[in-house]
């Protein structure tokens, strides 16, 4: 079969992470797949396994998802927009997939609804329609208003025959975080978590015995960073900050004048799932992909939940992980070098975790899951 997934990531780079391991299974399967991004390219994430269309990107202003940045970092202009689209119709007509596949939407860049919605309604009136599916992961940003449920539900109905969520319906319903409708039952597929295979150790053994900071690869997170620096004179352990977004430099040097003590930081490394395998603890944000990434390795685990822009995705996720042996939530309004070196202390001397190995297979259900739907189709 022939796969599109359609995924633009506005802040960090977690929904283009889970689409391209998506898009992997799909591809072991021996599918023809593409995936089209319209956020800002990642390099780390592309390893060049997988099509990759490369719309013209654009980016949140900040937490502020009204507002839509183009490459340049200036304000997306509407032919800058119209450009987008025209290039992700061209992308659906010259791949004309048999199953496509939309990341978040509709239940959330609605800013982008209009090139959404026209390649709904051009994939819906082409020759041979495709199965369309919405992709969504285990907790969603809350409706901020009952009317953005409803239009969510209305272009679902429209144009979807599907909606996969990767979670396990046990741990995490999706009625945790949307209001869940007869309507809208009817179209979940549970595909348990999407994570790619679990990393193993290191072949350099990189990381053992340190105390790992990330906060993935997007901008954010210089608040953890800060606050992991200045603790470093009261961590027993090295410390190793790993400092994402495009251009990390100008960020390394002014959190190596803050530090309190001597302190690796670096940019963001493609080996990071492994050096987790060696790692005293990990301090982090709470993403899905990083907490599935902690939840494989095993990892001691302090997680400071993104909450900027009213976001309260990431703070549940945290409170859920929380309840396990050497895991803690740490609000950022709680944030202090001392309370992060206290936590720490807490999480490595807590029982030891056993790495979680089942239920991670999400990717290989989905495949599995839109092969079956698109065959009664």
């Amino acid at each position: 079969m022939r796969v599109m997934i359609v995924v633009t990531h506005l802040l960090g780079t977690g929904h283009l992470a889970r689409a391209l391991t998506l898009a992997r299974a799909f591809a072991a399967a021996g599918d023809a797949v593409q995936v089209v991004s319209g956020g800002k390219p990642a390099p780390l994430l592309d390893r060049g396994d997988v099509e990759l269309v490369q719309l013209p990107p654009v980016a949140s202003d900040g937490v502020d998802f009204s507002r839509l940045l183009d490459g340049d970092g200036a304000l997306a202009t509407d032919s800058y927009l119209a450009t987008r689209q025209s290039e992700l119709l061209s992308a659906l007509h010259s791949f004309a997939p048999d199953i496509l596949i939309t990341e978040l939407f509709p239940f959330g860049r609605r800013i982008l609804a209009a090139e959404f919605r026209a390649m709904l309604q051009a994939a819906k009136a082409s020759p041979a329609p495709p199965l369309i599916c919405a992709s969504i992961r285990d907790i969603l940003a809350p409706p901020s208003k009952p009317k953005k449920a409803v239009m969510a539900q209305d272009i679902l109905t429209a144009f979807y025959d599907a909606v996969l969520v990767h979670s396990d319906a046990k741990l995490t319903p999706l009625e945790l975080s949307w209001p869940v409708d007869d309507g809208l039952r009817h179209m979940l597929h549970y595909t348990g978590f999407v994570a790619p295979p679990a990393a193993g150790t290191h072949p350099g053994a990189t990381g053992h015995g340190e105390v790992i900071v990330s906060a993935g690869g997007g901008d954010v997170g210089q608040h953890v960073y800060r606050a992991a620096v200045e603790a470093a004179d009261r961590i027993p352990h090295p410390l190793r900050v790993l400092v994402g977004g495009a251009d990390p430099q100008m960020r390394i040097a002014a959190l190596h004048a803050r530090a309190t003590a001597p302190v690796v930081i670096e940019p963001a490394r493609p080996d990071f799932r492994q050096m987790l395998s060696h790692a005293a603890a990990s301090v982090s944000l709470c993403g899905y992909n990083t907490a599935l990434d902690i939840l494989q390795a095993g990892t001691p685990a302090i997680f400071i939940p993104f909450d900027e822009g009213n976001e309260v995705e990431q703070g549940l996720r945290a409170t859920a992980l929380s309840k396990r042996e050497g895991i803690e939530s740490l609000p950022r309004a709680t944030l202090t070098p001392d309370s992060l070196s206290a936590a720490i202390a807490r999480v490595i001397a807590a029982p030891a975790r056993m790495a979680d190995t089942i239920g991670f297979d999400g990717a290989a259900r989905t495949v599995e899951i839109t092969h079956k739907l698109r065959g009664a189709v």
